[in-house]
């Protein structure tokens, strides 16, 4: 069995020698992959990465990337070059312990799944992520159809199945687990350890959340627009109601003027659902006007394995929507 682990790497200088060197010491070197994608770093990770391919070229291949694509469109990349029967995604900075990897593909392969999810019996991130995860877990539940008591977490293992739908996705915003979850329910859930950063700090940020929200809200779902009508009809039903009440009002009493606070708010209301609806109608065309554009998924600077750089046979994988430069 071929094991692939795909590592998005992100000022990981640190960190990520020695995870690749524990990595390579647990699980047995013939039978491993560990592809490193460096997502615009902007320490000396790409030294450290070279310096790993020289070290381990049978092992190790390294994948930069033009610039910074963002977590999810780095492991896409990094998929697009994992051969593995089984593919292993995980952080460069510790947390996910490297001795629970043969755990989750014994996991994978005896029970044969697609996917299987890692969840934490003891979270060491701050309370600002572990916040934004349960939101978006409970967001998960209703736009991706998520199996209830499912953590969708950034540490899983994907089978060969997997990785191959996931990675026909040619779109500019990859949601991994989105992706992984409409081509298959044979998914497992393993505990697993959670340790704190060994370097740095979390960049986990509000920006990031909500662009992983838009990503679940308009990528993998249509249930916005379905709440967008829904309350289309709501306030026009409400709306009807308070003109039969106003008129009623009025004939009731000609003598009562009627008051401008009534009306400000009725304007209020419609103008701010109309906003909100117009809003989430351009997000669902301006996605599509970036696909029909040919936003790149990603754009690969150069791609090393052993002593060879940008070797003829990375040019020949079919990536849609994105982009390869070859190094000679």
């Amino acid at each position: 069995m071929h094991i692939s682990i795909v590592i998005p790497v992100y000022n990981g200088a640190r960190t990520i020698g020695g995870l690749v060197n524990k990595l390579i010491s647990i699980l047995e070197k013939e039978n491993l992959q560990v592809i490193l994608v460096n997502d615009g770093s902007a320490d000396n990770s790409r030294d450290v990465c070279i310096s790993l391919v020289s070290q381990y070229p049978s092992i190790v291949r390294y994948v930069e990337l033009a610039k910074n694509f963002g977590e999810h469109n780095a492991v896409m990349a990094g998929l697009h070059y994992a051969d593995g029967d089984y593919v292993v995604i995980m952080d460069d900075d510790f947390q996910n312990p490297p001795e629970e990897v043969p755990r989750i593909i014994q996991k994978a392969a005896g029970e044969n799944l697609d996917i299987v999810f890692t969840q934490y019996t003891k979270k060491e991130h701050n309370w600002f992520r572990n916040l934004g995860s349960i939101f978006n877990d409970k967001m998960a539940n209703v736009l991706l159809k998520k199996p209830k008591g499912l953590y969708l977490s950034s540490f899983k293992c994907l089978s060969r199945f997997a990785v191959k739908e996931t990675i026909k996705y040619a779109g500019p915003y990859p949601y991994i687990d989105g992706l992984a979850l409409r081509c298959t329910r044979r998914i497992g859930v393993i505990q697993v350890r959670h340790d704190k950063r060994m370097d740095g700090r979390s960049g986990y940020t509000i920006r990031k959340l909500v662009n992983l929200l838009t990503n679940m809200l308009v990528n993998f779902s249509v249930s916005p627009l379905r709440i967008s009508f829904l309350l289309g009809i709501v306030f026009s039903i409400l709306g009807l109601f308070l003109s039969v009440m106003i008129v009623i009002e009025r004939i009731a009493n000609p003598a009562l003027p009627i008051g401008w606070a009534s009306l400000a708010i009725m304007i209020i209301i419609f103008s701010g659902v109309q906003l909100f609806i117009l809003g989430l109608l351009g997000e669902y065309l301006g996605r599509m006007f970036l696909g029909s554009n040919q936003t790149p998924q990603f754009i690969v600077r150069e791609v090393h394995q052993g002593s060879i750089s940008g070797e003829a046979t990375c040019e020949k994988r079919d990536i849609q929507n994105s982009y390869v430069i070859r190094i000679s």
